[in-house]
């Protein structure tokens, strides 16, 4: 299937979909308050730009989103390549990691007000523990499935110390893996927005919180389109970097 063709598939099924969408609480087959129309979002979200909340809600959620982002990915990549360099770490934080790891990030919130009361910080919290995760184990098996003949070879050439062969060989090597992680979580933060704002942190979580309290459906799909289309432009330029960074292998 051509390139054209597949676009043009996809085309059809949106158009389908929407007019399911459209049809569906026009006909009454559901409450439009429940779900309101596709053709009504654009006059909401034009309320909302005009009125300075969707800029602030985003700018808001943004600044969460990338510090949980680097201050989860950050942790998770350094413990990530201690655990994949060193046996002994691993062992001695099995247990902790099998402790920690099924607990969800939502199951922190309370921990979350309790430490960093209603502010900024504690949806950062939040956001960070969800990716942590993520960015650990993908970092942690690419640093373990690295080709132990490239370590030979590199002590071979004298690259002896951990350092050395960390930044000349099991970094470089690992950087796919670790990208993959990555990648995952940006998709993974983003579902954790929400989730760290609905507990009265300012940013689209909050105000999709209130708009469904006053049954303006209509605006929390606008916010819910806005992070749909954000997470696309946050994808698409982390693929862009993700290739860039890995030239070396085409």
């Amino acid at each position: 299937m051509n390139r054209f063709r597949a676009t043009l598939l996809a085309a059809a099924g949106l158009a389908v979909f929407l007019g399911i969408w459209e049809a569906a609480p026009r006909l009454g087959l559901i409450n439009a308050a429940f779900l309101p129309p596709p053709s009504t979002i654009p006059a909401a979200f034009g309320r909302e730009i005009a009125l300075g909340v969707w800029t602030e809600a985003v700018l808001s959620s943004l600044s969460h989103y990338v510090a949980g982002l680097v201050c989860g990915a950050g942790a998770g990549i350094g413990l990530g390549l201690v655990a994949g360099m060193s046996r002994g770490f691993e062992a001695a934080t099995a247990w902790v990691v099998r402790l920690l790891r099924p607990i969800p990030g939502l199951a922190w919130v309370p921990f979350a007000i309790i430490w960093f009361g209603v502010e900024p910080s504690a949806a950062v919290f939040i956001i960070a523990v969800g990716v942590f995760w993520i960015v650990f184990f993908a970092t942690q098996g690419a640093v373990r499935g690295v080709d132990r003949d490239l370590v030979e070879v590199a002590q071979a050439f004298g690259f002896r110390g951990p350092f050395q062969r960390l930044v000349k060989i099991l970094l470089p090597a690992a950087t796919p893996g670790i990208l993959v992680g990555l990648r995952t979580a940006l998709g993974q933060a983003w579902m954790a927005v929400v989730a760290a704002e609905i507990f009265g942190v300012p940013g689209v979580g909050q105000r999709m919180m209130q708009a469904s309290s006053l049954l303006s459906t209509d605006i929390v799909v606008v916010y819910m389109l806005t992070m749909a289309a954000l997470y696309g432009l946050f994808d698409t330029a982390f693929v862009a970097l993700q290739g860039w960074l890995l030239r070396w292998r085409a």
